[in-house]
């Protein structure tokens, strides 16, 4: 027993090592409060074995403990779905990564209509490359890493989405309830990189903050954006979402929002704030707001870019398409402009 706990505890220091001690995590690991190690349901981690049903297995058996993923875990393109008060922690050097695929809808790990969820140092790889995806569904982009829907409470230090088909987080409503919308959501350093679509979209929520991230190198399929705004319907809602201190680097769009569907008979107020936002070499624009025809309907609110630093753009203003002024306020305060 002696034994095993050690081997616990050099795992626990390597997932804290390796991910974000500002956010207090190793004063949460100290607490050692019911950990479980993958292995224990069958997970083999050895980078080649399908480990998915085993993985399931273990999520499902660990709600209100902590799991803790040890190996290099390979899956199919069915993904795995999060629970209700789950607690998954990666050891350092631990990821799971998709299998040969054929397909451009998954998600690797799903948060749907589930409260109190947190994950640390998770690396999860879309593995864009062995996708085998017929042509004509090479333009969607519909691989999520993290997909978070109807989900409160929700918090992801951390995360690295590598090679997604199509974003690396992905934020909306439920898919089965009516006008839930996904809130309280935390993301601390959030790495995406080389994925398809966008490094994260959000298309409906509130109180989303977005802590210190890097969105990088984002390109195959529309909008190629480091983050993307952009609800799909008028019972959407885009409520206090924050994106502080983000590093947006060759992308098509640092940083778009984009409200054409958000039109419609029920009022909308958007709020979305943007605090030293860094981009390099966006391609089109760095930030964008675009696309809002209300047509008598009415959508109020602000959206606002405090300090930030634009590296070689190739637009020195906010690019703004077919936006009624009667809209949200689009504010950027304190640019700086680097050639």
């Amino acid at each position: 027993m002696v034994g095993r706990r050690r081997v616990i505890q050099s795992l626990l220091m390597g997932a804290v090592a390796g991910g974000a001690g500002a956010a207090g995590i190793g004063a949460r690991a100290a607490q050692m409060r019911d950990v479980v190690i993958d292995k224990s349901f069958g997970v083999k981690g050895d980078g080649k074995t399908n480990d998915r049903v085993a993985l399931q297995r273990a999520i499902d058996r660990s709600v209100d403990s902590t799991l803790l993923i040890t190996g290099k875990c390979r899956i199919d393109d069915k993904g795995l779905d999060l629970r209700r008060n789950s607690h998954v922690r990666f050891a350092r050097g631990a990821s799971i990564k998709l299998l040969p695929h054929n397909t451009s809808f998954y998600s690797i790990f799903r948060l749907w209509d589930v409260n109190n969820v947190r994950v640390e140092n998770a690396v999860l790889d879309g593995s864009k490359e062995l996708n085998a995806a017929k042509p004509e569904l090479r333009e969607n982009g519909h691989g999520m890493g993290f997909s978070i829907a109807g989900s409160t409470e929700v918090t992801l230090i951390s995360p690295k989405t590598i090679g997604c088909w199509g974003d690396g987080i992905y934020i909306a409503n439920s898919y089965n309830v009516g006008f839930k919308y996904s809130s309280g959501i935390r993301v601390v350093n959030h790495h995406a990189d080389r994925c398809r679509r966008q490094g994260v979209s959000i298309i409906s929520g509130r109180n989303i903050v977005f802590e210190n991230p890097l969105w990088e190198n984002i390109g195959g399929t529309q909008p190629e954006a480091g983050l993307d705004a952009e609800p799909n319907s008028n019972a959407d809602i885009l409520e206090n979402i924050r994106i502080v201190n983000p590093t947006t680097r060759n992308c098509r769009y640092g940083i778009i929002v984009w409200l054409e569907e958000i039109v419609g008979p029920m009022p909308k107020h958007v709020d979305i704030g943007i605090t030293n936002h860094r981009d390099e070499g966006a391609s089109d624009a760095a930030f964008a707001v675009s696309s809002l025809k209300l047509n008598g309907r009415r959508v109020s609110g602000q959206i606002a870019s405090h300090s930030p630093t634009w590296v070689s753009p190739k637009l020195s203003t906010v690019e703004s398409i077919d936006y009624d002024k009667a809209g949200p306020e689009i504010i950027v305060t304190n640019l700086r402009l680097v050639q």
